[in-house]
């Protein structure tokens, strides 16, 4: 899966609770030359969030170095943020603005902070990164949990790209060059995907294999009935295209009753 990170097997941040986010990974998750950092790439990301948590509160689960966070949070909209790494909070809190948004240190999927949202949101395929359905499940719960009458919880994730597997095989590559090659294995009995990343870094061939779910939008929209959500919209991307069965991705907007049983 192309996820925009590059991971480092020899990485270590010191703390084994950080899995792959590890130190190596988020020294280089800013990485100015990566397409998900690119102003244009943020910006409709922000404005969207940003409408959708109006006059109120937002939460972000993963915030990870407050890549989508410190520039919401700079629109004047509240932020506070779940995050498993301590090495990703540790470059967020470097940043100016970082020691200002509040994070809770735990799983995104089951933590649970204090108060109420209007916007819960989870960018970037980062829903995969829970590779059970269980565990997807209890993250949509989570955040119903956190949302008040009204608000809405928002994903952005991929659709799995099975249509472009030849018949018979289980690998795709979504990134080959000269010095990174990049292969999805799909596992089509489980829903498994393991994203393959090679890089040559100083004459040597780095290699790391992460594991993922993959997951389909009426799965998700089952997930979110299950906790009480109701699907608002769903978009082909950030600027509101429209979702086809040729979109390479989406962005789901649910929302809970504006009242509470």
């Amino acid at each position: 899966m192309n996820d925009g990170s590059r991971p480092d097997p020899e990485g270590d941040s010191g703390d084994p609770d950080d899995g792959y986010f590890d130190e190596a990974i988020a020294a280089d998750y800013d990485d100015p030359a990566d397409e998900m950092n690119a102003t244009g790439a943020i910006e409709p990301v922000v404005d969207l969030l940003a409408r959708l948590a109006g006059d109120g509160r937002a939460l972000e689960l993963a915030i990870g170095t407050g890549r989508i966070a410190l520039p919401l949070a700079a629109r004047g909209v509240p932020v506070t943020g779940i995050e498993m790494s301590h090495a990703m909070l540790a470059h967020l809190r470097s940043k100016p603005g970082g020691s200002d948004i509040p994070v809770t240190i735990g799983d995104f999927a089951t933590t649970p902070v204090g108060g109420r949202f209007s916007l819960v949101y989870l960018v970037y395929n980062t829903i995969m990164n829970l590779t059970t359905q269980a565990a997807q499940v209890a993250c949509f719960r989570n955040a119903a949990a956190h949302l008040e009458p009204g608000g809405t919880f928002l994903v952005e994730v991929m659709v799995p790209d099975l249509q472009r597997l030849p018949p018979g095989e289980t690998i795709h590559p979504f990134h080959v060059s000269e010095v990174r090659w990049g292969f999805d294995e799909y596992d089509l009995a489980r829903q498994g995907l393991i994203s393959h990343h090679l890089e040559i870094e100083d004459g040597r061939v780095r290699q790391v294999s992460i594991p993922f779910r993959y997951v389909w939008p009426a799965e998700l929209d089952l997930m979110a009935q299950l906790a009480g959500l109701r699907l608002r919209e769903r978009w082909g991307g950030w600027l509101g295209e429209t979702f086809t069965g040729d979109s390479r991705q989406h962005v789901s907007i649910w929302e809970h009753p504006s009242t509470r049983v």
